[in-house]
């Protein structure tokens, strides 16, 4: 039986959250005198005097329409690595716990652990970017407070198998922490459809990516409502702007706008992993759930990289990622954009 209460550490149990302003008082009143703001207005155009809704109240309710998902049951924070970070210090003493990652993966999952001075056990993926049999049991006998499973991986693209996933769900004693960042790239059920089912189950997502909102930094986490208080109850008081949480508003309206998007992406990836079989320096293309591929060139993919570099087209080495020698990750564009990779490379070809 799963027990959330004995992955938390026991100070932060015992700590009375700060209680801002605007947790004490919500809505409008006649005057407003309560938080030591600036009640003449804002320099500039828009007005921003007012502290935002530190449980950013209206995001959660559409947000939860679209998810099928309980206000409660959402964390929102700057950009995902705000939910990796406070997960890693809500179950884990610095100094003695310990989290899980399975290289090669995003590399803030390592940031976070070093920053809060935690161990790192590392279970590689097997050479096709899968959880093996071995590791899964690895992952069940481990003592790990978290495990972190990115799927659709970064920087390989790929899903990682749902049985395998399932299997570390139902035995992992610690938070299975599932990153979707790329999920809305992906054809198959975001993971969560079974919140219900996994108590010790975390999922992020982004508005970084398919929604095209890199530049607000709003991240998404969706757990159990208690999960969800803790890190309520750890996270800064307004950790997410105003307007951060106006243009969220603005984008869950335009749904349109988003599938659009999405659906244009993924036209680019197929039509990039068309036009890369054709290019002589390519050795091995990697099957991709994301906005991106996970290219192999040949002989020397850090020259290929420097090659683009000089021609003005900025892509990923990642080469020295494990697993991932003589690799470029390359985003998928604008359709213009894909067309001037493609041809560079030829180029670079002949």
């Amino acid at each position: 039986m799963f027990a959330l209460e004995t992955l938390i550490r026991p100070n932060i149990r015992a700590m009375q959250p700060y209680s801002s302003a605007r947790d004490e008082f919500q809505g409008e009143a006649r005057v407003m005198l309560d938080a030591n703001e600036n009640s003449l207005g804002s320099a500039g155009p828009e007005l921003f005097n007012r502290y935002p809704d530190p449980q950013q109240r209206a995001v959660k309710a559409e947000l939860a329409k679209l998810k099928g998902v309980e206000p409660a049951q959402i964390f929102l924070g700057n950009g995902s690595d705000e939910a990796i970070d406070l997960l890693v210090r809500l179950t884990c003493t610095p100094g003695q716990d310990r989290i899980l990652i399975l290289p090669p993966t995003y590399g803030m999952y390592e940031v976070a652990a070093n920053l809060n001075d935690v161990r790192l056990e590392r279970l590689p993926l097997t050479a096709d970017f899968q959880l093996s049999a071995e590791s899964v049991q690895q992952i069940l006998a481990s003592e790990a407070k978290l495990v972190f499973i990115c799927s659709p991986n970064n920087p390989t693209g790929n899903l990682l198998h749902a049985a395998a996933v399932e299997q570390v769900l139902r035995g992992f004693r610690g938070l299975v922490v599932v990153d979707e960042a790329y999920a809305d790239f992906a054809a198959a059920p975001s993971w969560t459809t079974r919140l219900a089912e996994f108590p010790n189950l975390v999922v992020l997502q982004t508005f970084s990516k398919a929604w095209g909102l890199a530049g607000l930094r709003l991240g998404m986490a969706f757990a159990s409502p208690e999960l969800i208080g803790y890190l309520n109850k750890i996270k800064p008081p307004y950790n997410v702007s105003e307007a951060t949480q106006q243009h969220a508003l603005a984008a869950l309206a335009d749904a349109p706008h988003f599938e659009q998007m999405r659906k244009q992406l993924l036209e680019g990836r197929t039509w990039l992993l068309e036009q890369l079989t054709r290019v002589d320096i390519v050795e091995q293309l990697f099957p991709s759930d994301a906005n991106f591929l996970l290219v192999r060139f040949r002989p020397d993919a850090t020259a290929v990289y420097d090659y683009l570099l000089g021609k003005g087209i900025v892509v990923r080495n990642r080469t020295s990622q494990p697993g991932c020698a003589g690799t470029l990750r390359l985003t998928v564009g604008t359709p213009v954009e894909n067309e001037q990779l493609v041809a560079a490379l030829r180029e670079y070809t002949a």
